[in-house]
């Protein structure tokens, strides 16, 4: 009974600690947060093979399982310092102390840490629960020799614990945990609240019409397949990849833009306002992350409406490398800390590389980088989709390694051509007959030119290609297949407009994109 309780005070020192912190981060920023603080402190020293196992198992729940386990790990040592201090208070008191050092260290670590202040609420909540370990221990008989006394009284259990001291302990453990519920809740709720500036400048933003309206879809570029995946994707199913634990909520009247660096010879800074009164370009444009496996889910198709980054760059005298431009490399900074390294030559080449403000014909989703983020057509997203962006940085890649560089990712990825089937799913259960082969194939900025399909180790089919939006979104296709009884494999690849083929080499995502060729196995009945 005494280790149980002495266990149980460390778990409420624990969640104390943690409520406090919460209601604390409140008045500093969510983002302080121990919890939030630690797991971007982890993320940031995840090996890049980790990370990508993280993804491919739990998608786009990976934040969620990382916070999950973080909690876990502290109740399981908030557990062991509760009965740590049945015998030793301070040090007991103490082990909670550390973690809130750590906490502290873990926020002013962070990229985007707002100094010192950030520190407060692992500081403040270690405290608390500190204190509150301390007293709760105190409410507990210590193991000592009993007095003679109680030595000449009838032998008892010596765990057992006198029903005067385990009614106190009960009476300050339940006031301790309606205290850190309340705390936990109200810090909670502040920060639940504390976008709603953003939320509100958000709602208030009209789009104008673009100046240069995205071309008209050609007719036959969606094909109604059942099962294929759409042809535009809807912003609400559209992939989320980043090391953001907390979506930043950007007030939109506050934002600016800093543009700077080598070759820059008038530096600049934009409003939101700044770019709304420029002329807008609206365009189709597929993005994949470089996380994406082979026939992986992580490639979303989305009419993106922004200004065109070229013609900033160009009216603040930046030229590319290959008219004498000094720098190679433009570093995108969000809000967050997070840095992104994309090859000048690649935005200035024609290509339509965005600084988007809306998405499929609303203002950018907070999720998706309200109010501005960057779109280039053909790269990765880790090396162009900056999100939440607030400074442009004209450098060099050998002066500089952005986030993902540092992590062993390659410096430049332009976008493999993939192809991937949708239906049938793997392990379907078609019939005898037509089974309709279908899905989606990209190589952004190059276009698709064909895509084939093979049956089992039969010969390589062409299917039929749906009409191209532009080089720079995906193409939907099928293939009627004359299902025979049975197990089959199927298997896809395509080829890009430059002849090349998707090649059957399997390979993984690190350090520039998965390659290979994506198969499923059915059982036709």
């Amino acid at each position: 009974m005494r280790t149980a309780l002495g266990a149980l005070s460390g778990v409420l020192a624990g969640g104390t600690a943690l409520a406090v912190a919460e209601l604390v981060s409140a008045w500093v920023r969510p983002q302080a947060g121990p919890v939030i603080a630690v797991g971007g402190a982890a993320i940031d020293r995840t090996p890049a093979a980790v990370k990508d196992w993280a993804i491919r198992h739990f998608g786009t729940d990976d934040k969620l399982v990382l916070q999950l386990g973080i909690l876990a790990v502290l109740a399981l040592c908030a557990t062991v310092l509760g009965v740590l201090a049945l015998r030793y208070r301070l040090f007991g008191a103490g082990g909670v102390l550390l973690f809130g050092v750590a906490g502290a260290a873990a926020a002013l670590g962070r990229p985007d840490s707002d100094g010192l202040t950030d520190a407060l609420p692992s500081a403040v909540g270690a405290v608390a629960g500190a204190a509150l370990l301390y007293f709760l221990a105190g409410r507990l008989p210590s193991r000592g020799p009993a007095p003679a006394a109680a030595r000449a009284a009838p032998e008892r259990d010596a765990s057992e614990v006198p029903d005067r001291d385990r009614r106190g302990f009960v009476i300050a453990a339940s006031a301790a945990a309606l205290a850190a519920a309340g705390a936990g809740a109200l810090g909670r709720a502040l920060n639940g609240s504390s976008g709603r500036g953003a939320v509100a400048s958000r709602k208030d933003v009209v789009l104008p019409s673009p100046g240069s309206a995205a071309p008209p879809l050609p007719r036959g570029t969606r094909l109604r397949i059942p099962g294929i995946t759409p042809f535009v994707t809807p912003n609400k199913d559209f992939y989320r990849v980043d090391t953001a634990l907390v979506v930043p909520k950007v007030d939109a009247t506050s934002w600016r833009l800093r543009l700077h660096g080598e070759g820059v010879t008038r530096p600049v800074t934009f409003t939101f306002d700044d770019l709304l009164r420029r002329e807008l370009v609206e365009r189709d444009i597929t993005l994949t992350c470089v996380s994406n496996e082979v026939g992986g889910p992580y490639a979303g198709n989305a009419r993106w409406t922004g200004v065109r980054l070229a013609d900033l760059l160009a009216e603040c005298g930046v030229l590319p490398p290959s008219k004498g431009g000094p720098a190679d490399q433009l570093v995108a900074r969000s809000v967050d800390g997070m840095t992104l390294g994309t090859p000048v030559e690649d935005v200035m080449d024609g290509r339509d590389a965005l600084l988007a403000v809306g998405m499929n014909g609303e203002p950018l989703p907070f999720a998706h980088g309200f109010p501005v983020r960057m779109v280039v057509p053909g790269l990765y997203g880790y090396v162009s989709a900056c999100k939440w962006i607030e400074d442009i940085e004209l450098t060099t890649f050998d002066a500089y390694d952005t986030y993902w560089v540092k992590r062993k990712w390659a410096r430049q990825a332009p976008i493999k051509t993939q192809s991937r089937i949708d239906t049938p799913r793997p392990f379907a259960r078609p019939r005898v007959g037509t089974v309709m082969v279908a899905g989606v194939a990209w190589a952004q900025h190059r276009g698709i030119d064909k895509v084939e399909v093979r049956v089992d180790d039969g010969p390589w089919q062409e299917a039929r290609l749906a009409a191209e939006g532009s080089r720079d979104t995906w193409r939907q296709w099928s293939f009627p297949w004359q299902a025979t009884k049975g197990g089959h494999t199927l298997t896809v690849r395509a080829t890009d407009r430059t002849g090349a083929v998707q090649t059957d080499t399997r390979t993984r995502t690190v350090p520039d994109g998965a390659d290979g060729r994506h198969s499923v196995v059915v059982t036709v009945e």
